[in-house]
């Protein structure tokens, strides 16, 4: 694979270790587990007796999970010992965006629900900790940190008389991923394989295995809420390192992007043009962030018009940069850049995002998926657009297209 030679998110080369990575392997596929911090995130708390109604008329998804109560959690909800560093209740994250009245997209959120001390083992392990079981619901989001301020005042301006504390706790909490090879499994368990690794013999250490999934303050890892092949993703304390980080498998978040480039998985208000783009051709429906059945949130109408209409003309796709022969191409590609079809020269789609050889954009479907269609870069001929289709779509996605195209 060449060298890489720009990064259009993040305004700056790859950085040495990259290169002497990519140099030796052809896929972050055989190099994992890779662990980044991500510094373009920040958390945000929700706090107060009012929180999941208000984040319920807000947000695509169903914040309601994450409000029950221990004693209504299911099975699958709850872990099977309780440790003094992992609760009986751990209610996985979920994802879900803030969009405008008018159904664009705004801000994109991961929500965590912290575990009280009482739903965990205290210090000696001999009972519960102690909490205060009527304290009111606080979640934590991991948000966007380049709209951090914007976001926080068009969340209080929908407050009005709710009762929840919005507040910045960035310094106190940080943001990391996991990803990479053996964590793209997409089997249903949320255990990292790695953590569940932890023992002796045949035989699982289970207090191990506590202790490799989550720290000595109760934080842990989670299956990512979008895909199972993105890894695992989880919020920590700023002054800890979350478990399972060592420095050799602790990655820049440049690796991060390239991995979610090669699956076509947008993050962030750059990347899903805040203001201009519709959920569902940013993919956000197979990523688990919207719910079409709970009921009225701000902006739904287009969502459910678009959903229930059943079809989407265009979406953001995973695509290489290629030459003539095939072979992947240093030459940089900015955002907005044109995709054409050579034959006719007529616009198919923009590219979103460009790293690299690597790149994702939003592309007519009939025309990227044609076999007969041949992109490329507008007045850069010479820089051909391979469309990747990812393993993850649903087959229906394309379907329609295809048959058009057969029977063309």
């Amino acid at each position: 694979m060449p060298a890489f030679t720009s990064c259009s998110r993040f305004l700056s080369p790859f950085s040495s270790s990259l290169r002497r990575l990519l140099s030796t392997t052809p896929h972050l596929e055989d190099v994992g587990p890779l662990t980044c911090r991500l510094r373009s995130r920040s958390v945000v708390r929700f706090r107060g007796p009012d929180t999941a109604r208000f984040l319920q008329g807000l947000l695509t998804n169903d914040v309601r999970p994450l409000a029950q109560s221990p004693e209504s959690s299911t099975a699958d909800q709850a872990s099977y010992l309780p440790t003094p560093n992992i609760a009986l209740y751990n209610p996985p994250p979920m994802y879900a965006a803030l969009l405008t009245p008018q159904g664009r997209f705004l801000y994109d959120l991961f929500l965590y629900r912290p575990s009280s001390a009482d739903v965990k083992f205290d210090r000696t392990g001999s009972g519960p900790g102690k909490g205060d079981s009527e304290e009111p619901l606080a979640l934590l989001a991991d948000v966007d940190a380049a709209f951090l301020e914007e976001l926080l005042d068009v969340f209080k301006k929908y407050r009005l008389r709710a009762k929840v504390e919005i507040e910045n706790v960035s310094e106190e909490f940080s943001c990391w991923q996991r990803f990479g090879g053996n964590l793209s499994s997409t089997e249903p368990s949320a255990q990292d394989p790695e953590a569940a690794s932890v023992g002796w013999g045949q035989a699982v250490d289970r207090a191990g295995g506590s202790s490799a999934k989550g720290n000595d303050h109760g934080w842990q890892w989670f299956r990512d809420p979008r895909l199972g092949c993105l890894g695992y993703r989880g919020i920590f304390p700023a002054s800890t390192i979350p478990p399972l980080v060592e420095s050799d498998n602790e990655a820049d978040e440049q690796h991060y992007l390239l991995w979610r480039l090669e699956r076509g998985v947008a993050e962030g208000s750059t990347e899903i043009p805040k203001g201009e783009a519709i959920p569902l051709e940013y993919n956000l429906a197979g990523l688990n962030a919207i719910s079409f059945d709970k009921g009225c949130y701000v902006g739904q109408e287009l969502i459910a018009r678009t959903h229930h209409r059943g079809v989407i003309r265009k979406r953001l796709v995973p695509f290489k940069f290629v030459d003539d022969n095939g072979e992947e191409v240093e030459q940089a590609v900015s955002p907005s850049s044109e995709i054409v079809e050579n034959t006719s020269n007529k616009k198919v789609g923009t590219v979103n995002t460009a790293l690299g050889c690597r790149g994702m954009g939003l592309l007519k479907l009939e025309e990227a998926f044609k076999q007969t269609s041949t992109l490329s870069i507008k007045d850069a001929n010479k820089v051909k657009v391979q469309v990747i289709r990812p393993d993850w779509w649903p087959a229906e996605w394309t379907q329609v297209h295809e048959q058009q195209t057969a029977v063309a």
